[in-house]
């Protein structure tokens, strides 16, 4: 059964402007928490007592044991709030754990919650926790819902620290497509908070509570999608840092200082994937910011769904193996198995073994012996003689006056790889049109780390960076090897598949080479690269610089073009 998390907050903004805010509440293990009040909500309670300015409606009085249409029996109450309850029960048809929420049905909400649930069975989606049954009964509606045993909440997933990035790109890929397929439907969340999403024993996410959980609480939205984007915004804000992206604290997080508003997470957290971080960044409502590359921000889960898979793919770590224990002889291999303890102060004496006879000894073992010796004898006489003659054949055949002797390994004229990186001693943007586009992103693709990298901006109409009449020569990096060395091959890793790229260089002679015209040394082909730029070169190239040279980008998906290098690395 998933963990119970001990705080929560609502996180259904439905104005789709300003940023969810709430107050820390208590959750349980369906989900849901006690509604509050913010901008775009509408709660729709208008019977009961009131607290405050809350409205409190009785709740139905039932007990541990009590069994509904004769096959559900109650078990543990897990939510008690605002005129409803939720209980996790027994299946006895079935024989099969389920949820169970419970409400008068002279509720305000009845009727709401129940057209709800409907819809959301229609769906039957397995990307969300399915609901079984909806019935009205007995002046009580109740919803049966699936009860997921092995899977976690991701609260308790970030209560142990914050995610790496193919967990939380994974988190935000399958969240943001199973909405984009809910809101296809007319379906909406408005409480999608890290309660509300499940991670199953073999990685899946699950998403529970659609439809249903705002119904219980009276919410509604003027824009459902927003805030659903924005919902899954900081869930993988909350992924990436573990804090709440807002400044109260809310499920277990941190929020962030108080003054400082909305930062992106990759200046919370060192170590956070950028393109991660900007897509954190679009998701959210943050007045108008967005990522650093003015992009455009993404209203709906299914523009975040495509703003993800326009990604390179972040793959899952390495497996880390841990070293087996030393190697520890046991008394039975030690030969002390099953012998007597000697007493304490007692001399330890070991048996005396009599000693093997001697091998063939006998008649026949002499005879073995001497034939065994004269064939080895023959053997040798025949190798030997065998050699003596090849070596005068070859002597005759051989020219006196030829003192050259070929080194078979030197026969293969083929290019060994280059494997052995050369030290680089800077590198700098090629700016044929004196321009610079990213000139401070430039030390990343140098800098060993392939999580970052030296990215274009957003290009429209063209793949030829936008049909600019200053980016006519393309753009790409000048490496700076520091002196003149011989190149044997490349190694680049691109940002993104799809680039069309050749690698050149300059002459030996060359200072500080800045046009085409300054690299004749055409190294590689012109062409379309996948995510690696790999090349060993037929014979060692003198130069100081290689460039990396962009031609055209491939689409980034919505319409625009983007490239980029993360990592260069020159072979000797």
């Amino acid at each position: 059964m998933a963990e119970r998390s001990t705080a929560a907050v609502d996180v259904a903004d439905n104005s789709g402007d300003e940023p969810l805010t709430a107050k820390a509440d208590e959750a349980t293990t369906d989900g849901t928490a006690e509604a509050q009040d913010t901008k775009g909500t509408k709660p729709q309670d208008t019977d009961g007592e009131r607290i405050g300015s809350e409205v409190t409606l009785p709740t139905p009085d039932l007990h541990s044991g009590h069994k509904l249409a004769r096959r559900y029996r109650l078990e543990e109450c897990v939510t008690r709030l605002d005129g409803f309850s939720s209980w996790r029960a027994v299946d006895e048809k079935l024989r099969r754990a389920v949820g169970v929420h419970l409400l008068p049905a002279d509720h305000p909400r009845a009727r709401s919650v129940l057209a709800a649930a409907r819809s959301s069975a229609l769906l039957g989606d397995p990307r969300f926790v399915q609901v079984l049954d909806a019935v009205e009964e007995d002046d009580l509606v109740y919803v049966v819902h699936e009860w997921l045993p092995d899977a976690t909440e991701l609260t308790s997933l970030l209560a142990s620290g914050p995610m790496d990035a193919h967990d939380a790109y994974q988190l935000v890929s399958q969240v943001s497509q199973a909405m984009a397929a809910a809101h296809r439907e007319g379906l909406a969340h408005l409480r999608l908070t890290p309660g509300a999403v499940l991670r199953s024993s073999t990685g899946q996410y699950r998403i529970r509570g659609l439809a249903v959980n705002a119904a219980l609480r009276g919410i509604t939205a003027d824009g459902p999608q927003r805030a659903d984007t924005e919902a899954i915004g900081a869930l993988l804000y909350a992924a990436l840092t573990q804090r709440w992206p807002y400044e109260s604290d809310a499920y277990g997080l941190a929020g962030l200082p108080k003054g400082v508003g909305l930062i992106a997470p990759d200046q919370v957290r060192a170590g956070v994937h950028r393109g991660l971080s900007e897509l954190a960044m679009r998701a959210l409502a943050n007045d108008g910011a967005t990522a650093s590359r003015q992009e455009q921000p993404c209203t709906t889960p299914d523009e975040l769904a495509k703003a993800v898979a326009a990604m390179p793919r972040i793959r899952p770590p390495e497996p880390v193996f841990t070293a087996p224990p030393e190697y520890q002889r046991t008394t039975y291999q030690q030969g002390s198995y099953g012998r007597p303890s000697a007493r304490p102060g007692a001399p330890v004496t070991m048996p005396v073994m009599a000693a093997p006879p001697a091998p063939l000894q006998s008649r026949t073992g002499k005879a073995l012996k001497w034939a065994v010796s004269a064939l080895l004898i023959a053997a040798l006489g025949l190798g030997s003689w065998q050699l003596a003659e090849a070596l005068i054949d070859h002597n005759k055949n051989s020219d006196p006056g030829d003192s050259t002797q070929t080194n078979p390994e030197n026969t293969d004229n083929k290019a060994q790889p280059a494997t052995e990186p050369l030290r680089i001693a800077g590198a700098k943007e090629f700016m044929p049109s004196g321009s610079g586009i990213q000139l401070d992103e430039v030390p990343n693709s140098i800098d060993g780390d392939a999580s970052t990298a030296w990215v274009t901006p957003r290009y429209r109409g063209f793949a030829n960076f936008g049909n600019y009449s200053n980016r006519k020569d393309g753009s790409g990096i000048v490496v700076d090897l520091g002196s003149v060395q011989d190149v044997a091959g490349i190694a680049a890793k691109m940002y993104r598949s799809g680039q069309k790229a050749e690698v050149l260089a300059a002459d030996p002679s060359a200072s500080d080479p800045s046009s085409l015209s300054d690299f004749p040394q055409h190294l590689t082909e012109l062409g379309t690269v996948g995510s690696d730029l790999k090349e060993t070169f037929s014979k060692p190239v003198r130069t100081r610089y290689v460039l990396i040279h962009l031609t055209e980008l491939p689409s980034d998906g919505t319409g625009g073009y983007r490239g980029g290098i993360s990592e260069i690395s020159v072979l000797k």
